[in-house]
């Protein structure tokens, strides 16, 4: 087994595709966006928040996993309950943020408030406290719970990888598959008068596979065995994906579906969603390039947001929101188009660096008192 040393160490590539799964949901964050016609979910089935939860996984097992076997249980779950209350507090931030922000702009711009509306039908004391206790989830403010949740889990998930992995994973994966076969298997939205958009009882299997692949990692130096014939399946589903689920009129480049397939319900991780982020994560993590990649100078900005995932996604989903509701407001011209996702991305940036520039900088020495002979 690996020293807790090397446990805890941090991967650049998984910081460098954390970041870059950051700024894709910002672009996507904002419909109508052209550079949404370029992020991942126009390549599969899947898309960021599939490689932000896996990631997730892996994130947490260096993190905590490493607290637990270094301090033990209590120090661990401490830090665990620290980690969840602080998500939590953003998740009540960006939900009070987001309603000010709509029903502001509503009264200057007299805009359709629809994603906000039944919470301002039940009054906003009783939406936020539904919002408090995770019932009131608006459109895009439903990753957070989710993470809430996964990270909650994360000790009872680690104590089965321990005990036995095989085990572990089956029974997560027993229970993704019956949220599959029974997709009423969720948690309440009872303000908008539904379920959980990402069902936690089938992201959990994502969120242990990555924990799974970080135990793997530790124990060959960081990295993932590389089996020829799992690279080459790797590929092909990737490129089945891709012609499938391309949008090739929008690129135009032709107009014909040469391939019908079901609907992928990102819901509850449809297994053609599921397939597509484990074939790209491999490939990506078993690539010679992507660690040659991430050891360059010109994407340190972009590691920066990765490892400050939480505070630069809680300033994108301002950002999304506002930019929506400029394009809603004023159309999507490319002018205002530039000005949003230049301001988006500088100002993540910014975020990622500052708080990088935080987390490195040297800690002045404690003071002592200065002894005297005699004294």
């Amino acid at each position: 087994m690996a020293s807790p040393g090397n446990l805890s160490r941090r991967d650049s590539r998984v910081d460098l595709l954390r970041g870059i799964a950051l700024l894709t949901i910002f672009v996507d964050h904002v419909p109508g966006n052209l550079l949404g016609n370029l992020t991942f979910r126009n390549f599969g089935f899947s898309d960021a928040a599939e490689l932000f939860v896996v990631l997730a996984g892996f994130s947490s097992m260096m993190a905590y996993g490493g607290c637990f076997e270094r301090n033990g249980t209590v120090p661990g779950l401490r830090r665990i309950g620290a980690r969840c209350l602080r998500i939590y507090l953003v998740q009540m931030g960006l939900l009070a943020a987001t309603l000010a922000i709509i029903w502001l702009w509503d009264q200057r711009f007299g805009l359709d408030t629809a994603v906000i509306q039944p919470i301002l039908d039940r009054g906003m004391r009783s939406g936020m406290t539904r919002g408090l206790i995770l019932e009131a989830l608006p459109a895009y403010l439903d990753i957070l719970p989710l993470y809430v949740v996964l990270i909650g889990i994360f000790p009872l998930v680690y104590l089965l990888m321990r005990w036995n992995p095989v085990v572990a994973l089956a029974l997560s994966g027993g229970i993704w598959l019956a949220t599959n076969l029974d997709p009423e298997l969720n948690l309440p939205n009872t303000v908008y008068a539904r379920l959980w958009f990402l069902d936690p009882f089938a992201w959990q299997f994502l969120f242990t596979i990555g924990i799974g692949m970080a135990m793997v990692m530790r124990r060959r130096d960081g990295r993932l065995p590389i089996v020829p014939g799992l690279r080459i399946a790797a590929w092909v589903y990737l490129a089945f994906a891709l012609l499938v689920a391309a949008p090739w009129r929008i690129w135009g480049l032709w107009d014909v579906q040469l391939l019908a397939v079901p609907m992928t319900d990102k819901t509850i991780l449809a297994p053609l969603r599921l397939m597509n982020i484990l074939a790209f994560v491999y490939l990506a993590l078993t690539s010679d390039g992507l660690r040659a990649l991430a050891a360059r100078p010109l994407v340190a900005p972009i590691i920066a947001c990765g490892k400050h995932s939480l505070e630069v996604f809680a300033i994108g989903t301002i950002l999304s929101l506002i930019g929506r509701l400029l394009f809603e407001t004023f159309g999507t011209p490319l002018s205002l188009q530039l000005i949003v996702n230049g301001v988006g991305f500088t100002a993540l940036f910014w975020v990622g660096w500052v708080l990088e520039i935080g987390r490195t900088a040297p800690q002045p020495a404690p003071h002592l008192p200065e002894i005297r002979p005699g004294v």
